[in-house]
């Protein structure tokens, strides 16, 4: 699908950017490739890997969500817009709450306006699970993202422009995430656990980029796409990391929840089950008949009432062993 059409990536610096861009690099052939992102640093780094010389279509488009006149400028004859820019650090946002709005919902809002009317084919949000059931302003920022990009197809008019949402869990290893934390808490001999109770869900960069791809070929417009990923327990991503440290207790975070859902009981009601993911469609088609005539004809079957998809009642697990292969083969 990615082969002879020309691809914008916003966000592109970012850990999903660069493994994106990797993937495409390595397996398809687009007329253009173009990195949005406002870090020029990143953007010089990144290009010293995927240079324009190695890889002709290779792009590095300078700009931010925020500037719906800059993103009008890059959208001109895009075809498959994958919007990847957010702030996503929970205690960054709580405290920068407007900055947050004006990047995660104003720049969302950007990112549709232009598509429309730049005429590009499809596009794809990146979503969190923390957009399920919101507790912190991070989530409810994303949740809102998520409602405006299903939303778009009904507002579109005349144009052929699709909008679909990808949710996906906690990614290993992206930047601020908890593993690099760990590693450097390592030295210390203590590992600090915010409480002995809490699991997450687990998702490596390749399968995320992956399911984006997937969800790009298999998207028709207003789906929330979710995988099916493994949870974990963190203390046992601390025995993972450090089986010689001691672990402290210092409690949850402002904004940080005990378990995470990527599909409330609320959002099972219009979703269906497949093999390796699920599909949350969206509340303004007649879910009861559309659903099940979706699900039969994607070989699925419709979620159950009050069915919820949340890390602790997840039925696929990754142990100490798993989680050691794991970061070992992404080279920590």
């Amino acid at each position: 699908m990615l082969n002879q059409k020309t691809i914008l990536l916003t966000g592109g610096t970012g850990s999903f950017g660069q493994k994106f861009v990797e993937l495409v690099c390595q397996n398809y052939q687009p007329t253009r490739l173009i990195v949005f992102s406002r870090d020029e640093l990143k953007q010089y780094e990144l290009q010293q890997r995927f240079s324009k010389r190695d890889y002709p279509f290779m792009r590095y488009f300078i700009g931010d969500v925020r500037d719906k006149d800059r993103l009008y400028r890059a959208f001109k004859g895009v075809d498959i817009v994958i919007h990847a820019a957010a702030l996503k650090q929970v205690d960054t946002c709580e405290y920068n709450p407007f900055e947050a709005v004006k990047t995660n919902i104003i720049g969302s809002s950007n990112v549709i306006e232009a598509a429309i009317d730049c005429d590009v084919s499809h596009v794809i949000n990146l979503s969190t699970d923390k957009a399920a059931n919101p507790i912190n302003l991070y989530g409810a920022t994303k949740l809102c993202a998520d409602k405006m990009f299903v939303a778009a197809n009904t507002y579109s008019g005349g144009s052929q422009t699709r909008f679909s949402v990808v949710r996906y869990g906690n990614v290993v290893a992206s930047r601020g995430s908890v593993v690099p934390f760990f590693l450097k808490q390592k030295e210390t001999g203590v590992i600090p656990i915010t409480d002995e109770r809490m699991t997450r869900f687990w998702i490596t960069l390749e399968d995320a980029v992956k399911f984006v791809l997937n969800s790009l070929q298999d998207m028709q417009g207003g789906e929330v796409f979710v995988p099916k990923i493994p949870s974990i327990k963190i203390t046992d991503l601390a025995k993972a990391i450090a089986p010689e440290c001691t672990h402290q207790v210092i409690g949850i975070r402002p904004g940080e929840k005990l378990h995470e859902i990527m599909i409330s009981a609320e959002d099972a009601r219009y979703s269906i089950e497949l093999d390796g993911s699920f599909i949350i469609y969206p509340t303004y088609i007649d879910y009861v008949n559309e659903r099940a005539r979706r699900a039969e004809q994607l070989g699925g079957s419709v979620c159950a009432e009050g069915f919820v998809y949340g890390s602790d009642t997840n039925t696929h697990w990754l142990s100490v062993e798993q989680l050691r292969s794991t970061i070992d083969k992404l080279g920590y």
